[in-house]
């Protein structure tokens, strides 16, 4: 009786607030310069982290314009006409606002600092998600295998990689700093699994007052291929990194903000010092069917998160891209932002190298090679949410496998830029001299990447 009382209870309060709340709107805002930024490049250290500016002075890397903050004067303006800002993008000059009223954009596109508005969301009901006493329902042990200190589990998906070779010459990673960008990391405090893994820190761009680790377990997932460091259980590609958790993908929904999102996470990732990142997302359809593109739309540039990944090399960083799961589907195509230059976007195959038919196939619409690489997608072992391992698929899966073998291998070539990393992995796919828009330039072998890199 008392639960059901607790439930109808909930239920009644559930719609009052349902009735009571007021649909709401965001919108990016593109400004035109940083005239009046109170940032200069000559002191970058007010804006980048050490590590960021030592990987740029590393590489010969010189900080521009994109680097310097938005106008904060400009955004005050703006916050001043009765919007709430939820973040900015530095490279895109773009400010991110929500409001409830829309009229209040007519007088915030007549500012002669802005360019441009366009909406990027409308929430019309209170998204509510299922409360649970998480921390009750973690696996309190291991059920160990016998034999390689890699456990039954992850040897076959860092194997195919020809990854146990790298992590036997003494690089697993010590050192790097991958940032995950990703949906939810639910758990990801409390599993047994992660004790050993090296959590730098946290950022939520969706939802900041969320408890960070209570919702979506995507993003856990997605780090436990990389991140898991338990011996004759589970290890990842990079099991000895350093990880920041950031969250841009809203579960409840699909809409042009997650771009927004994705963006200034992106540029997070950088001024915290990251050197590799892995971003299992993709976008091409969306809620609201007028924003969605066509397949021209893949050109690198035309989403704002295909063009802020663009730039990603030119910061000094790696970025690992999965390559969407809609080779079954009408679409077929990659998603934003694996269309992007200078990135290493990551299809699927299965344990024997054959494609996996959902892994989205290229190439872009400029005709670049698309997807670079492949990696296992299916069955590929991960964490679930109470802490034992589970098999499941998808290139979200194939994207951190990779992402974690090029951290290692970057850390047992230090001197090499982000430029030559990427090469130096298309290089010692199995296909890459003759690439194509299924496998791109195939599977990877690292120690044979390994010792292309060592002539460079």
């Amino acid at each position: 009786m008392k639960k059901l009382l607790t439930s109808v209870l909930l239920a009644m309060s559930m719609q009052a607030f349902s009735q009571a709340f007021t649909p709401y709107y965001k919108y990016r805002v593109y400004l035109t310069d940083k005239k009046q930024s109170e940032f200069s490049i000559r002191h970058p250290e007010e804006f980048l982290s050490q590590k960021a500016i030592e990987r740029r002075n590393r590489q010969g890397i010189k900080i521009d314009e994109t680097d310097i903050p938005v106008c904060a004067t400009y955004v005050n303006q703006i916050r001043d006409l009765g919007v709430k800002v939820a973040h900015t993008s530095k490279w895109n000059n773009t400010v991110v606002v929500s409001c409830t009223d829309t009229t209040v954009m007519e007088r915030i596109a007549q500012l002669p600092f802005v360019s441009g508005t366009r909406r990027v969301a409308h929430y019309t009901k209170p998204v509510v998600l299922p409360g649970e006493e998480r921390k009750n329902n973690v696996a309190k042990g291991f059920g160990l295998s016998e034999g390689t200190t890699y456990g039954s589990f992850a040897f076959d998906q860092i194997n195919q990689l020809n990854g146990i070779a790298l992590h036997g010459a003494g690089f697993r990673g010590q050192g790097m700093t991958i940032a995950v960008i990703d949906g939810g990391f639910y758990n990801a405090d409390v599993i047994r699994g992660f004790e050993n893994t090296k959590i730098l820190g946290t950022k939520d761009f969706v939802d900041p007052e969320e408890e960070f680790y209570a919702t979506g377990s995507h993003g856990m997932m997605v780090l436990s291929c990389m991140g898991a460091n338990i011996p004759n259980y589970m290890i990842g590609t990079a099991p000895e990194a350093g990880f920041w958790l950031i969250v841009s993908e809203d579960g409840a929904s699909e809409q042009l903000i997650e771009e927004d999102n994705w963006s200034a996470a992106i540029e997070f990732a950088d001024s915290v010092g990251a050197d590799v990142i892995n971003t299992s997302l993709g976008y091409y359809d969306f809620d609201n069917k007028a924003d969605n593109l066509g397949h021209e739309s893949l050109d690198g540039h035309t989403h704002i998160c295909s063009h802020s990944a663009s730039m990603v090399a030119s910061k000094g960083m790696v970025l690992c891209c999965s390559a969407g799961n809609s080779g079954n589907d009408p679409w077929k195509k990659i998603t934003a932002p694996a269309d992007a230059f200078d990135v290493i976007t990551v299809g699927a195959v299965d344990p024997n190298g054959s494609r996996v038919a959902f892994s989205s196939q290229g190439n872009t619409a400029d005709g670049r090679i698309k997807p670079d690489v492949m990696a296992i997608g299916l069955p590929s072992a991960v964490y679930s949410t109470n802490g034992s391992v589970t098999y499941s698929a998808g290139t979200l899966f194939s994207s951190p496998i990779l992402c974690g073998m090029v951290a290692c291998l970057w850390q047992a070539l230090p001197n090499l830029n982000a430029y030559q990393v990427i090469d130096i992995v298309r290089k010692s796919g199995n296909r890459y001299d003759n690439p194509d828009e299924l496998y791109g330039y195939g599977i990877p072998d690292f120690f044979k990447a390994y010792t292309i890199g060592l002539t460079y």
